[in-house]
């Protein structure tokens, strides 16, 4: 009789889960009916109640279409407010200043590896150094730099 009523359910374009609970809901509904009614058919009377909880439903979904608790992280605005960015900015002016105090070909080496995404080897090669010559300078560069961000 449950399973008769879901699938009655389902065929209108309700999700099993939310059948579930639309079935569940009309179970529920006629066993207080027939606490003061008698019903001719049982089944019938809980296919029927499933369906029209189902119209009813999706009228009411189409007149006050909120989301669904679980979509929520795609409604709320993750855009940064105006006092974010002003900060975000400023860290980036340091962050630029900070990469300033670095070495001419220290600074043109992080920047090829990091932004880049160039390898140690093209570095080397391209710098006439050797890959762990390299592989220090970015350290080195990265070391200082997070030194120089500490605290912002």
């Amino acid at each position: 009789m449950l399973a008769k009523a879901k699938r009655a359910v389902v065929r209108r374009g309700v999700a099993e889960q939310d059948a579930d609970e639309l079935v569940q809901e009309a179970f529920l509904r006629i066993e207080r009916y027939e606490r003061d009614q008698t019903a001719r058919s049982r089944e019938a009377l809980l296919v029927t109640a499933a369906v029209n909880l189902s119209i009813d439903r999706r009228r009411r979904d189409a007149r006050a279409p909120f989301a669904d608790v679980s979509d929520l992280a795609n409604i709320a605005d993750s855009t940064p407010n105006p006092a974010q960015i002003m900060e975000q900015q400023k860290r980036l002016e340091h962050a630029r200043a900070g990469l300033e105090t670095l070495p001419e070909r220290t600074r043109r080496i992080l920047l090829r590896r990091r932004l880049e995404g160039s390898s140690y080897a093209e570095i080397a090669a391209d710098e006439g150094m050797s890959v762990a010559a390299v592989e220090k300078q970015v350290a080195r560069a990265t070391l200082q730099l997070m030194q120089w961000m500490d605290g912002w």
